[in-house]
């Protein structure tokens, strides 16, 4: 049993931890034929930043990150053994094999088509649950936890967590749109409930996609509970003006705004 997954419980922690996702850095390696940038040392920065979790979401077209990838990050995080692996994509074509070989932390099931672009949509529940549930199933029984990536539908929550999942990722595509318009509060309150709902049931609740520096700590301070945040395209984006190691203590110095900084982590600057 993975000593990183435990039962999800009503009582929340009090902080959110960053996982930097380096499918960017994987796209910028795969134009060449060189092997930089590494994603290993892409990750080693980051933690050594600060940063308390890795995702990778491998495509069956292996575009960005490749299976050799998965298997580096594996061998790489036994000397970081206090750090999350989050492995996420659609477990109806690759990730199943990728989980049962590597058996992350966090398995993040996302309902993309093959090919897809990027990650556009949640899982519709009850839709999608009977065909869900022996996949869930199956990886909670490696000792993996399962998260499902859903969109901001408090109705959704109760039946996910029937499901058997630990945890939900919702997708915060809809909230970065908003972000700075008269639509901010509307829709930050429907992020809001959907993660009362989640945590009333005993789900936990992370988030992720187009979340940025200026939009991350608005988000947190509204929406309760978020244990984790899965952020890649913005920061590797701010890290060609920055550097990794400092966008992500920028980044982290987002969530230490928002109240949710973790003990001992890097907060940045104010």
């Amino acid at each position: 049993m993975n000593p990183l997954v435990a039962p999800e419980s009503a009582a929340r922690a009090a902080h959110t931890a960053l996982s930097v996702n380096l499918n960017k850095i994987a796209l910028v390696r795969n134009t060449r034929h060189l092997g930089i940038p590494s994603v290993t040392r892409a990750a080693t920065l980051v933690l050594e930043a600060g940063a308390q979790g890795i995702t990778v979401h491998p495509r069956p077209d292996e575009r960005h990150i490749r299976g050799q990838d998965v298997t580096d990050l594996a061998a790489l995080l036994q000397a970081w053994p206090q750090v999350e692996f989050n492995i996420e994509g659609n477990p109806f074509h690759n990730l199943m094999d990728v989980i049962r070989a590597v058996r992350p932390h966090q398995a993040t099931f996302v309902p993309d088509s093959v090919g897809q672009f990027t990650s556009d949509h949640g899982w519709n529940l009850p839709a999608d649950l009977e065909r869900l549930r022996p996949v869930v199933e199956e990886t909670r029984a490696l000792g993996v936890r399962v998260s499902l990536f859903m969109d901001p539908v408090p109705a959704m929550m109760a039946q996910a967590r029937a499901l058997g999942a630990d945890r939900v990722e919702l997708y915060t595509e809809g909230y970065a749109r908003a972000f700075g318009t008269p639509e901010q509060d509307a829709v930050l309150a429907m992020y809001a409930r959907t993660a009362e709902a989640a945590l009333a049931v005993g789900l936990g609740v992370n988030a992720g996609h187009d979340l940025n520096e200026q939009n991350l700590e608005a988000f947190l301070k509204a929406v309760p509970g978020v244990d984790e945040v899965s952020i890649g395209h913005a920061l590797v984006a701010d890290a060609l003006e920055y550097g990794l190691p400092e966008t992500t203590r920028r980044y982290l110095g987002a969530i230490a705004r928002a109240g949710r900084a973790g003990p001992g982590s890097h907060a940045g600057r104010a």
